[in-house]
Parts: structure tokens; C-alpha cells; sequence
């Protein structure tokens, strides 16, 4: 199992096809990613990322819908380690 998570294209970098990367927002933690796997990605487009490597495109809406996803597994986890500390 892996888990991707959606980042915003802030820039891209390079040309060549298996050579291009972008720079990629993570909720303000901005890393460098390879885009050979979504060569359709421009500035702007939110893409799913996984051990670096983008592995395909959505929409905002779609991406806010999975960081709503992940504060909920965040929140849960609390709630968790809350009730093993008691």
C-alpha cells in the first residue's frame, strides 16, 4: 500500500521528457518533484505524489477533498494516542 498526496505545481523545471520535474507546494512545504509521469502538468494543476514522483493529475476540488480526508485521519490518530495515554 502507499499513500500520495496532492501537491500544487508552483514551477517547472528541464525538458526532457524523463528529466522534468517541478517544484511542488505540499501545504506550504514546497519539494522537488519528477513529473516524467504526467508530462500534461502545468504551473497551477494539483498532482498526487508518491516517493517523489508525481503519479497523475486533479483538480482543486478533488484536492481539497483529500486533504479534508487526511486532517480527518490526523484528527483521528490524536483522538487515539489521547486514549492510550489515559
Amino acid at each position: 500500500m502507499c499513500l500520495g498526496i496532492p501537491g500544487e505545481i508552483l514551477e517547472i523545471t528541464g525538458t526532457e521528457p524523463l528529466n522534468i520535474s517541478a517544484q511542488v507546494s505540499f501545504g506550504g512545504a514546497v519539494k522537488t518533484v519528477n513529473l516524467a509521469g504526467c508530462p500534461e502538468a502545468k504551473v497551477g494543476d494539483f498532482v498526487i505524489v508518491h516517493a517523489g514522483f508525481a503519479l497523475n493529475t486533479l483538480n482543486k476540488k478533488e484536492a481539497e477533498e483529500v486533504y479534508g480526508y487526511l486532517r480527518q485521519i490526523a484528527e483521528f490518530a490524536e483522538e487515539e494516542l489521547g486514549r492510550s495515554d489515559e
